[in-house]
């Protein structure tokens, strides 16, 4: 554990879901594989759509509507009603075959293995503070079996502009109803989760599971107040 800031007294946290509770990259490559593979057996004309044609058509729509970038899960509903319509399915079955490919995503989006470390340090942390989750992605708490621990999460799109935003920082301290100079925000992400949490007057705690160094990082534009290596460190700062 590394301090760079004093810390004032901690009356909530809140927490990033996606690479700072459990390892998203192995959930994500198998969710994108299963979604992609729904969205090619749902009509013979997208049997040979590749992932770089689906690409593309996010990358078409994120230019004609910036602001899709905030809610993620929309932004890949669209994408694929987008590559039916595009194939010359009628808007109707595209809108429904849209819907039926989100709800694979959904289903493997959630088939998290989650760490028994993470599931200790909420229990242990819940007891003492509020918790909440404020994400930029599509993970529900109910799914991943950690709903318990936490009084609300927050989602980009539904509850605001996407983290380094300060929409959803802001609502978090307002339905908590404590300053945010006493919420102290975890989280993996540089920008999105330190540089947003600190820029909106919370505590920011990186959580650096990959051994890097801030001093050596692009992305290390402001500092924490503190720096951990592991999620049950947490405890010690109670």
């Amino acid at each position: 554990m590394k301090f760079y800031r004093p810390l004032r007294a901690i009356k909530a946290m809140t927490f990033d879901l996606d690479d700072t509770l459990y390892d998203n990259y192995p959930v994500i490559r198998k969710t994108t594989a299963e979604s992609h593979a729904a969205l090619q057996a749902f009509h013979p004309s997208l049997q040979t759509f590749t992932t770089e044609a689906y690409q593309a058509l996010r990358d078409e729509l994120l230019l004609r509507e910036p602001d899709i970038y905030h809610d993620v899960s929309e932004w890949r509903r669209r994408s694929v009603e987008l590559a039916m319509l595009n194939a010359g399915i009628p808007a109707e079955q595209a809108f429904a075959g849209a819907a039926q490919v989100m709800e694979v995503f959904h289903q493997w989006r959630s088939e998290v293995k989650m760490p028994e470390e993470t599931h200790q340090t909420l229990k242990m942390l819940a007891e003492k503070v509020p918790l909440v989750a404020i994400t930029n992605g599509n993970a529900q708490l109910e799914k991943l079996g950690i709903a318990d621990y936490f009084q609300f999460a927050l989602r980009a799109g539904p509850d605001g502009r996407a983290k380094p935003w300060e929409d959803m920082y802001h609502l978090a301290a307002k339905r908590l109803n404590i300053a945010p100079e006493h919420i102290l925000h975890v989280g993996d992400d540089l920008t999105t989760d330190v540089a947003g949490s600190l820029r909106c007057g919370m505590q920011a705690c990186w959580i650096n599971l990959r051994q890097g160094n801030l001093m050596h990082i692009n992305d290390a534009r402001l500092l924490p107040h503190v720096e951990i290596s592991q999620l049950a460190s947490l405890t010690s700062l109670l």
